[in-house]
């Protein structure tokens, strides 16, 4: 951060300007369609941010660019602008809507319009020239194999209805929008249900990644490219645990493209596993890789960029050479049988600068908040970006992003 910055965040007419907003948690409920998932102690929201922690919001497409002025590039940087999980309802199980309605004292529709639910989130996402999100559950309609034993409660398969390809690319025609299919929920309707996923996608113009190893291509409306790569521990997607192969799919993507984006749902999931250590993570007996190995070995080989999903909560962000790694983006717009207590109520979209050369030069994370049975807003308490910033001094004191309102310092000089 520039000395002149520093001193405009330190004066007294700015504080007075920006009007301090404090988030308090308030007992809630816990959901009990969804696993019951507890925190660590001293651990959740996050040790380092309290609930009288003062938040100065700053306007969700103000991005500040802290990193020193860049020299005019000869090609033009692209802002890929990504979020978590997104599952717009459930068409295989709608039993969860009225347990719902009971709960909150009024009606829950089990399959909202798609475009309303996406509605507060085009706002954040007007400045982009690539959306990135992970689509969490197939997308059909019709009978679909059964994925889950009667009566399990660790088992959840998620089908969003056809409409939701086209709501998705609707977010904005200016930007190419681009489905991440590589997770634990691609296959909830068999191989044929992850076939009709890529055929609704395509047919909506939504360019999709995480099927195989090749990179998808997505080209801004002034000709620039970024090559992006999904990797996920789940049976589907490229497996993110053979980092040699990683390094060879990304270093691929980077000679042919130049900028390269990675996307990765892998980890533990719930409100117990908001810190990222360098270590092999499991959930449900599962093995779920090592998420910092993985974005290390991906930033390596010349990734720009490493956006991650999956834990279902924010995590820490990492600056590696220049380029940044997002942890976990959480939950951004997950309506249906979801736990949404606090911290899996929050989300984000984060935007990224890519520039020519590779590498990040500004960075934003414009915090969102659902409220059951979810519905999403952009959150003006910034509670998420506080989160990041908070677990990133924790986990990562010497590389961890910090972030000022919303906006990522620029990557630490060697």
């Amino acid at each position: 951060m520039t000395a002149a910055l520093r001193e405009r965040l330190a004066t007294p007419a700015l504080a007075a300007g920006l009007a301090a907003l404090v988030f308090a948690c308030g007992g809630r409920q816990v959901d009990d369609t969804a696993p019951q998932l507890e925190a660590e102690p001293g651990l959740a929201p996050a040790d380092s941010v309290g609930p009288d922690t003062p938040v100065f919001p700053i306007p969700p497409l103000g991005l500040i660019k802290l990193a020193e002025p860049l020299p005019e590039p000869t090609r033009h940087t692209v802002r890929l602008c990504a979020g978590g999980d997104v599952m717009l309802g459930t068409n295989l199980d709608t039993s969860w809507a009225g347990r719902a309605a009971a709960r909150l004292g009024r009606s829950v529709p089990a399959l909202p319009d798609a475009d309303r639910l996406l509605e507060p989130l085009r706002p954040l996402v007007r400045d982009a020239d690539v959306i990135l999100l992970n689509i969490e559950g197939a997308i059909g309609e019709g009978n679909a194999p059964p994925k889950c034993r009667p009566g399990s409660r660790s088992c959840y398969a998620f089908r969003q209805p056809a409409q939701a390809a086209g709501a998705l690319r609707g977010l904005s025609y200016r930007a190419t929008v681009v489905g991440n299919v590589a997770n634990n929920h691609a296959l909830d309707a068999g191989d044929e249900g992850l076939a009709a996923t890529v055929d609704h996608l395509e047919t909506a113009d939504v360019r999709i990644t995480g099927t195989d190893t090749l990179a998808t291509v997505a080209v801004t409306e002034l000709g620039d490219t970024v090559a992006i790569l999904g990797f996920s521990t789940a049976q589907s997607g490229p497996d993110p645990r053979d980092l040699g192969a990683v390094a060879r799919h990304v270093a691929r993507a980077r000679a042919s493209y130049g900028r390269v984006a990675v996307t990765m749902h892998m980890g533990a999931e719930g409100a117990a596993a908001q810190r990222t250590r360098d270590e092999t993570e499991s959930y449900l007996g599962e093995d779920r890789g090592n998420a910092v190995a993985f974005a290390h070995a991906a930033i390596d080989a010349g990734a720009s960029a490493v956006i991650g999903h999956g834990p279902h909560v924010m995590r820490a962000a990492e600056w590696r050479n220049g380029a940044l790694i997002l942890y976990s983006l959480g939950n951004l717009l997950t309506y249906g049988p979801f736990n949404l207590s606090e911290p899996l109520n929050r989300g984000a979209i984060a935007c990224v600068d890519l520039a020519p050369e590779g590498g990040v030069s500004a960075a934003v994370v414009r915090s969102t908040v659902q409220q059951r049975p979810g519905v999403v807003f952009a959150d003006p308490t910034g509670r998420a970006a506080w989160l990041v910033d908070s677990l990133s001094a924790l986990d990562f004191p010497t590389t961890g992003a910090r972030l000022y309102g919303e906006a990522a310092a620029a990557p630490p000089r060697p």
